[in-house]
């Protein structure tokens, strides 16, 4: 891969983890119209299972490097209130639907999830279990981190149902971790994964993050060298964002800490290689699995999925985000919570979903979602299928055409498949169809840079 089209490609886009972007959102759902849109897809949906997503934001220190939504503290006094928030509104979507839930799968993601106890965790999780079914292919999972993570916490959970669980770790060299204040050795890394396959937890995955300030070639072949020893089942190696217009924290360095854009790059590619030699799979934009992996056995038969949560072997239409900055998706509308955890849970204590921003989809917005998400999950999709969408095809001919000659993608007829090499730009592939960045005002510092 050429400098030059790294360079090329190398522009502001979204993950794609929702079609439209949340920067795109009409804001045009009022808790009325929510409420009737949870109702109407939990009625068409239940049946095949509706997932759960809670968010836990608090962290006793901050990453610098980290995007998320986070608190930053060391009282534990703040989780029993927090909890009790979640719960209440649990019981305001409980309140809408029409019969009992039937869970295929609850993520608890953060924040760090074992900031909170076992025993907090437990009485969260029991008492939303208490409300529901489990589906027969359910998948509970949560993200720990590995410094934190207590053989109480993985057991608690196993004994609720937990069977996977993912620990970020970023990256072994010491002034990396420095630098973006994560620390964690590869003894502790070890001993986590090592007490989680003990209690039964029957995949593991492991966070990594390229592209970090004074990340080198060595450090990074180093770290991957390590991870692949613990043979994880799947691994999450991210392209670092840096957006220190959002997150403050990330100008505790420069960009000229940072690797420059083609060093950045080839930081992946040696990841990547040493990935492919121990055996692991590419399967979607940063994601590797193991053969047997049930994220593997889902690209392999076409039915992996992306939502608010990234990659998922559950492709439930009807997701229910609790917490502050949590986002539900019920298909045909998103909505997103407030993000500060003071004013969530007042509203909440007022009996009133956290309403923060949401969309309601058009048919357009639908029928290119769709298609953005066969991009995303098997890497192809068929625009000759119908009058609108080959109507979307040739709109974007001229781009395609762009990509067809840098080889990212095929045409057959008006089908896309994309190469290997495609992969790899995969976000700027979608950003073709992206038919609300292209007719909207572009915004400026919103989206990292995709390589």
């Amino acid at each position: 891969m050429s400098t030059d089209l790294v360079s090329k490609y190398n522009i502001p886009a979204p993950r794609y983890t929702s079609y439209p972007t949340v920067p795109y959102w009409d804001d045009n759902v009022t808790q009325n119209s929510w409420m009737e849109h949870v109702k109407g897809a939990f009625k068409k949906f239940n049946k095949d299972g509706i997932s759960i997503y809670i968010h836990l934001p608090y962290c006793e220190s901050l990453c610098t490097y980290c995007a998320c939504n986070t608190r930053i503290t060391v009282n534990h006094n703040v989780e029993v209130p927090y909890i009790n928030a979640l719960l209440k509104e649990w019981q305001l979507y409980l309140a809408q639907f029409d019969s009992r839930p039937k869970i295929k799968e609850i993520h608890l993601g953060g924040g760090t999830p074992t900031f909170f106890s076992a025993q907090n965790l437990n009485h969260l999780i029991s008492s939303i279990l208490s409300t529901c079914d489990l589906h027969p292919q359910h998948d509970l999972s949560f993200e720990g981190h590995p410094s934190n993570t207590t053989p109480l916490h993985l057991q608690t959970l196993y004994d609720l149902g937990f069977r996977r669980v993912s620990f970020g770790v970023q990256d072994f060299d010491e002034k990396v971790q420095d630098t973006i204040n994560r620390y964690q050795t590869f003894e502790e890394v070890s001993s986590v994964i090592n007490t989680a396959r003990e209690i039964g937890y029957s995949s593991v995955n492991i966070d990594l993050v390229y592209g970090l300030p004074y990340q080198t070639l060595d450090s990074v072949r180093t770290t991957v060298k390590k991870i692949i020893e613990l043979k994880p089942e799947r691994i999450a190696f991210y392209s670092y964002a840096h957006v220190p217009w959002l997150k403050p924290g990330q100008r505790k360095y420069t960009e000229k800490e940072l690797p420059v854009d083609s060093v950045k790059r080839e930081l992946y590619t040696v990841g990547k290689e040493l990935f492919i030699n121990a055996s692991y799979v590419d399967i979607g934009m940063d994601h590797f699995s193991l053969p047997g992996d049930e994220l593997l056995n889902a690209y392999n038969n076409g039915s992996l999925h992306r939502n608010f949560m990234g990659y998922t072997t559950n492709s439930t239409k009807l997701l229910i985000g609790l917490g502050c900055s949590s986002i539900s998706d019920t298909w045909d509308a998103f909505s997103q919570n407030i993000k500060t955890v003071e004013e969530y849970r007042q509203v909440v204590d007022e009996g009133k979903f956290p309403l923060h921003k949401g969309h309601i989809l058009t048919t357009e917005d639908l029928n290119l979602r769709q298609h953005i998400l066969n991009l995303m999950c098997k890497h192809e999709s068929d625009f000759s299928t119908n009058s609108i969408d080959q109507t979307i095809f040739n709109q974007n001919i001229p781009r395609l055409t762009e990509f067809v000659n840098d080889g990212l993608i095929v045409l057959d007829g008006q089908k896309i498949t994309l190469t290997d090499l495609g992969k790899l730009f995969i976000r700027n592939i979608c950003l073709a169809f992206d038919a609300r960045y292209w007719s909207q005002a572009k915004m400026e510092n919103v989206f990292s840079t995709t390589a």
